[in-house]
């Protein structure tokens, strides 16, 4: 059975209209916050398109209105799921502007636990957005996505086991400093941006990193600015998997 739901957030960030507008209505500015790799056709009935590890989901643009509205929707299905999200901007004085999301549908079953983490993981994500847009602006990033199946390994076993492999303290908190990460790329030198139960991010010279962990699995949003990114999404996978191969006494 499905079930309805809304979930409606507001926050101010540090750019113009014009700058957020980039960041949420087109592709390489989603790319450089949100998950995936994304496309945007830039009209009403368009397609807003979202690739994730291989998995693609498509969503039909309903609202293109620049600088001031962006909706979309994904298709129905079978069961009568569907999801809708909505950014409503508006313009405030010294350059900042108030975005304003709405993400609604109809969820299934087990409605409870995906509202919750929904829920739990936009304030995450629209401080990733706050953070592109103050240390990163003008830029787009190369989006890097790693999963690891960890079935067997409780979660906080999954996160000692990053923090230890990044030099995080066992209870990372904001403000800790990482350094670590694959061999042959740039060292991940830089400060925890956002911790909770569910993932960590980090800010580093030339990247935000997310890791995430969880379910029996752990996963990497990473979005990278730096010059040469060709191998990065390969050298994070192996080092992920490497992490979690590691034996805990």
């Amino acid at each position: 059975m499905t079930h309805p739901f809304e979930i409606e957030l507001e926050v101010t960030l540090p750019a113009d209209p014009e700058r957020v507008w980039e960041a949420i209505a087109t592709g390489p500015g989603i790319d450089s916050w949100f998950m995936g790799r994304n496309d945007v056709e830039p009209r009403v009935g368009g397609t807003a398109a979202m690739d994730t590890g291989g998995f693609r989901e498509q969503a039909v643009v309903t609202a293109y209105e620049p600088g001031t509205r962006f909706a979309s929707r994904t298709p129905t299905a079978d069961d009568g799921r569907f999801m809708a999200f909505e950014y409503l901007l508006e313009g405030r004085d010294g350059g900042s502007t108030v975005l304003r999301v709405v993400h609604s549908g109809m969820l299934g079953d087990d409605w409870q636990d995906e509202y919750d983490a929904l829920r739990g993981g936009w304030p995450f994500h629209l401080n990733t957005l706050r953070e592109y847009l103050e240390h990163f602006p003008g830029r787009v990033a190369e989006p890097v996505f790693a999963m690891v199946p960890a079935s067997g390994r409780p979660t906080p076993q999954i996160r000692s086991l990053l923090a230890a492999a990044l030099s995080l303290p066992a209870l990372i908190s904001v403000g800790d400093t990482a350094n670590g990460g694959p061999e042959g790329l740039p060292v991940v030198d830089g400060e925890v941006v956002w911790a909770d139960g569910e993932r960590f991010g980090l800010r580093t010279a030339d990247g935000l990193y997310t890791f995430h962990h969880g379910s029996g699995m752990a996963a990497m949003f990473h979005h990278l600015f730096g010059p040469s990114t060709d191998a990065a999404e390969g050298a994070w996978q192996r080092w992920l998997t490497g992490v979690l191969d590691q034996q805990v006494d």
